[in-house]
């Protein structure tokens, strides 16, 4: 069976990182752009690099990819992000999985830089997540943040990681955590806005060894803990970024 695959890529202003994405996987039969809007040349460099490229105003994330997939032409499909990178070694496995795929789906773990380094702890390693799946068989759940995948049956996992290049700075960081939690669903809370912090810094810096990861560790519990505290803060502060 000829299981060629698609990359799905949702985009908006991102033209200092999609053409080096659109490398990463240009072993696949077709990749497809999904932009809300770019102002930059986002879109022109995915087009010269030879991607397919659809405008959709923005319909939340999981919506955002499902739309995507829906305009692919083959059996396969792996979401990718603008920031992430399939190195050699994954492609190489992915092209061998899809010879004889014997799952629906697969996760594939993520090494994440922040802040120009490789973060070895903070529980961000091997950071699995489900990526590449049969089109028929696979969809993103609709939620406003943090989507995922849901598939048909049990999952496989690939060995290789892709590399996700999460965040170049700490105000970066700390925006994109605001603006999701400004995206959160969960109700005012002040019990857990003032608990759940806690633990979330204790979990990660010294449970999940951040503090291994120098100050790059400290920044990410201490900024993980914030956004615990603005997501169940949001319903009464209507953060905005």
């Amino acid at each position: 069976m000829d299981n060629k695959l698609s990359v799905v890529i949702i985009t908006k202003n991102e033209e200092s990182k999609i053409l080096d994405a659109i490398k990463s996987v240009n072993f696949a039969a077709e990749i497809v752009i999904i932009d809300s809007g770019s102002s930059d040349r986002t879109c022109e460099i995915a087009r010269e690099a030879g991607a397919v490229v659809i405008h959709q105003d923005w319909l939340g994330y999981g919506e955002q990819k499902n739309m995507g997939v829906s305009h692919t032409k083959n059996d396969w499909v792996m979401v990718l992000d603008a920031d992430e990178r399939v190195t050699k070694e994954l492609k190489n496995e992915i092209e061998m999985t899809l010879l004889k795929p014997i799952k629906n789906g697969y996760f594939i773990p993520r090494r994440n830089f922040f802040f120009g380094k490789l973060i070895r702890f903070c529980g961000l390693y091997p950071d699995y997540s489900l990526r590449l799946f049969k089109k028929d068989k696979g969809h993103f759940v609709n939620t406003s943040v943090h989507e995922r995948v849901i598939i048909e049956g049990k999952p496989g996992h690939l060995i290789n990681p892709m590399l996700h290049l999460a965040y170049e700075s700490v105000s970066e960081f700390t925006k994109k955590q605001k603006k999701y939690a400004s995206l959160s669903d969960k109700k005012f809370n002040l019990i857990k806005a003032i608990l759940s912090p806690i633990w979330v810094f204790l979990k990660i810096y010294f449970f999940r060894l951040g503090l291994f990861d120098g100050w790059r560790g400290l920044v990410i519990s201490f900024v993980y803990a914030r956004y615990t505290f603005w997501k169940y803060t949001n319903e009464y502060f209507n953060y905005k970024v």
